[in-house]
C-alpha cells in the first residue's frame, strides 16, 4: 500500500482543470470561413470536399465537415483556415452552416431543463451504425485526463436510467427501429446529443440509400457537436455550454 501511494505522488495531478483554448498541433479545429476572399469562378475547396460541405464563396456547412483539411490546403486565397480551437458545438442545426468566421456557440438549457439536468445528467449512448471512432472519444470522457463524472456527467446502461441519448454514427437503415425505441424508453423529459458529422448529416455517407442521413430527421436533437471525429475536448466544451457551465465565445 505505502509503494502504491508514493507511485501515485509521484505522478502528480492528472486530471486537467479546464477546458484547453487550444487543442494540439495535429487536431484541426474550428474552422474560419471567409467567402469574401473567394475570387469568382473558384471552386477549388468545394472539388475536394468529399462531403460537399462548402458552397464556394457562400456557406460552409460544419455539420458536414469531416476536417480533412482539404479544402484550406488548395483554397489559394485563404478562405477557410482551420484553428485550434475546440468550442463548436451548437444548439440548432442551423447554426452549423457558417456564411462567415462567427459562429453561434451552444447556449445553455432553459431554467426548468437546469433545473432538472444541471448537476446531474445521465446519457445513454448509441452507436448508430459509427465507425468507432467518435464513440471511442467519448468513452475516453472517462479517462483520468477527462474525468467527466466530476462534472456530474454519467453514462449509463439502461435508457430508463437516462436522461438522454448521445448518438453517434450516421443512424443506418438497420439501426433506425434500435434508435426509437431506446428514445421511447428513456423518461420525459429527455434530451438528445448528436457527436460527429455522421450523427449530424451522414458524414461521408450522406447520400447513401442505407443510412437516414443523421439524427434530427428521427429525433429533436438539443446539441450538435461537430467533427470526424470531434476531440474529446469539443464534446465535453459542448456538453458543459449545454448545462450551463461554460459561457463566452472561447472556453478557458
Amino acid at each position: 500500500m505505502l509503494k502504491a501511494l508514493l507511485a501515485r505522488l509521484n505522478q502528480g495531478h492528472r486530471t486537467a482543470v479546464g477546458i484547453p483554448e487550444a487543442l494540439p498541433d495535429r487536431t484541426l479545429g474550428r474552422p474560419r470561413f471567409q467567402p469574401v476572399r473567394c475570387a469568382e469562378g473558384c471552386s477549388e475547396c468545394a472539388r475536394v470536399c468529399p462531403t460537399a460541405a462548402i458552397v464556394p464563396g457562400q456557406t460552409l456547412d460544419l455539420g458536414s465537415c469531416l476536417f480533412c483539411g482539404e479544402c484550406a490546403r488548395v483554397c489559394p486565397h485563404g478562405a477557410v483556415r482551420f484553428g485550434r480551437s475546440p468550442a463548436m458545438a451548437v444548439r440548432r442545426r442551423s447554426d452549423l452552416v457558417l456564411s462567415g468566421p462567427d459562429l453561434q456557440l451552444a447556449e445553455a438549457l432553459d431554467e426548468q431543463a437546469l433545473r432538472l439536468f444541471g448537476r446531474s445528467l445521465r446519457l445513454r449512448q448509441v452507436s448508430a451504425a459509427g465507425c468507432n471512432a467518435c464513440e471511442a472519444d467519448v468513452n475516453v470522457l472517462g479517462t483520468l485526463t477527462f474525468d467527466l463524472a466530476r462534472f456530474g456527467i454519467d453514462f449509463v446502461a439502461s435508457p430508463r436510467h437516462a436522461d438522454g441519448l448521445l448518438v453517434t454514427g450516421p443512424v443506418s437503415r438497420n439501426m433506425r427501429e434500435a434508435l426509437l425505441k431506446t428514445w421511447q424508453a428513456v423518461p420525459a423529459p429527455r434530451l438528445v446529443v448528436a457527436v460527429g458529422a455522421c450523427a449530424i448529416s451522414g458524414g461521408p455517407c450522406f447520400d447513401h440509400e442505407q443510412t437516414c442521413g443523421g439524427t434530427d430527421g428521427l429525433l429533436p436533437v438539443d446539441l450538435y457537436v461537430p467533427g470526424c471525429p470531434p476531440n474529446p475536448w469539443t464534446i465535453l466544451d459542448g456538453l458543459l455550454r449545454l448545462l450551463g457551465r461554460l459561457e463566452g465565445p472561447e472556453a478557458g
